[in-house]
């Protein structure tokens, strides 16, 4: 009796001990297991562009990637497409896109947005350069977008069209006659003509537009500008003019036409003149909002955001050689002056 009662205290005390090894034992053990469970899911991130490809661009959106703790391999994964200036591709690109199943899709411009709408109506879509968002029914106010697309518009208001073309009086003293060149086969007409036109009365200039839709177009748009008698020109930013920017600097340069463009990319290509956003800005701004996106919130809750920094580019070289004179003053206010 005395070894039965012995016993029994010394058995709950070695089930005790073997419980408590047991525990400590599953709770050393699961963390190594929990530390060899798979990385989690790389985010996926969609990019698609209707032009060709701008490394300047697109290293100013994954910089500001990396700053905001996206890094390129290491937890983020970016699909690009770009359509080379083909939009007839764009629907195929936008559906190889989807199909990748993005956690958020960059979109360009608004033929990008468009593009990935028709593919999918929920996908998270962040716009760069869409000019007039509203109007073109892709939100319903640049306050509260209202569905699945949000990020940053050209749209400015109506005074950025009468400065450029003041600028463009200044370049060219006494000029009068102005034209602009548009490219017919792009929505975009009718958002640059009337805000143009309506600028160009108060001013007291007159506009002619001219049209393009190719690449081939454009010898043909030059020749009849001569023939207008055509004194300054204004070539807004456009995919298809983007493009082909060296072939447009050139014609200006033959026809002997000062032309102020959106952006700085022409000035170094030769132009004379550029005034308008920073795209390196407004890309790096991109990525901020995919970053949000990411963290979690959704892009109805985020406010579309207009430039609000602007560049004035002057080339000396181009000037002299269509035999104007810079006048002090636009040298003085130029953020670059290319010689």
């Amino acid at each position: 009796m005395a070894d039965r009662g012995l016993s029994h205290p010394l058995l709950l005390a070695a089930i005790s001990m073997c419980t408590i090894l047991r525990v400590v034992a599953l709770l050393f053990l699961g963390a190594p297991a929990a530390d060899a469970q798979p990385d989690a899911k790389p985010w996926r991130i969609g990019y698609l562009s209707a032009g060709f490809q701008r490394p300047d661009l697109e290293k100013a959106f994954r910089a500001r990637l990396r700053d905001l703790g996206h890094v390129e391999g290491q937890g983020v994964l970016i699909e690009s497409r770009w359509a080379d200036g083909n939009f007839e591709r764009l629907p195929q690109l936008a559906r190889e896109i989807v199909k990748l199943r993005p956690d958020v899709v960059v979109a360009v411009s608004g033929l990008e947005v468009e593009a990935v709408q028709r593919a999918s109506t929920t996908v998270p879509l962040v716009m760069i350069l869409t000019p007039d968002p509203v109007g073109r029914g892709l939100v319903k106010s640049l306050a509260r977008p209202g569905g699945n697309v949000t990020g940053l518009t050209l749209t400015t208001g109506p005074e950025l069209y009468g400065k450029r073309l003041e600028l463009l009086r200044e370049l060219v003293p006494g000029a009068t006659r102005i034209g602009l060149l548009v490219n017919a086969g792009s929505h975009m007409t009718s958002f640059w003509v009337p805000p143009t036109e309506a600028a160009a009365r108060t001013l007291g200039l007159r506009v002619h537009v001219f049209e393009a839709r190719t690449r081939t177009d454009l010898d043909g748009t030059f020749s009849m500008m001569k023939q207008h008698r055509i004194q300054a020109v204004r070539v807004p930013s456009d995919p298809l003019f983007n493009g082909v920017r060296h072939v447009l600097v050139e014609l200006a340069a033959q026809a002997r036409v000062p032309v102020l463009y959106d952006l700085r990319d022409f000035v170094e290509a030769g132009g004379l003149a550029a005034y308008g956003p920073s795209y390196p800005e407004l890309f790096g701004r991109a990525a901020e909002y995919v970053d949000r996106i990411l963290k979690g919130q959704r892009p109805v809750d985020l406010p579309i955001e207009q430039p609000t920094k602007f560049e004035f580019v002057l080339n000396r070289k181009a000037a002299a050689a269509l035999g104007l004179t810079i006048p002090p003053s636009l040298l003085l206010r130029a953020d670059h002056v290319l010689e």
